[in-house]
């Protein structure tokens, strides 16, 4: 039986990738921190410094749509 790979969000990916860019721990920390492969923190950065609009538009998105839930759910607990 084969294992099935880990997906991580766009939320999550561009939290690392931003945390690697600011450099307030090195890329090794933050891979031991959340679990990674310190290459794959810099696969992520490094496509979020190449293609930002792209990389984090995704992340937007669902954060709009989360908030957009919430708010349909304040608007029902109203009426």
């Amino acid at each position: 039986m084969s294992k099935k790979r880990k997906q991580y969000s766009s939320g999550f990916k561009a939290k690392a990738a931003l945390a690697a860019i600011r450099g307030d721990e090195t890329v090794p920390q933050l891979a031991a921190r959340h679990g990674l492969h310190p290459t794959q923190i810099n696969t992520w950065k490094n496509n979020s410094l190449s293609k930002p609009q792209s990389y984090f538009h995704a992340a937007i998105a669902a954060k709009n749509r989360m908030n957009t839930i919430l708010m349909i759910d304040i608007a029902s607990l109203d009426s």
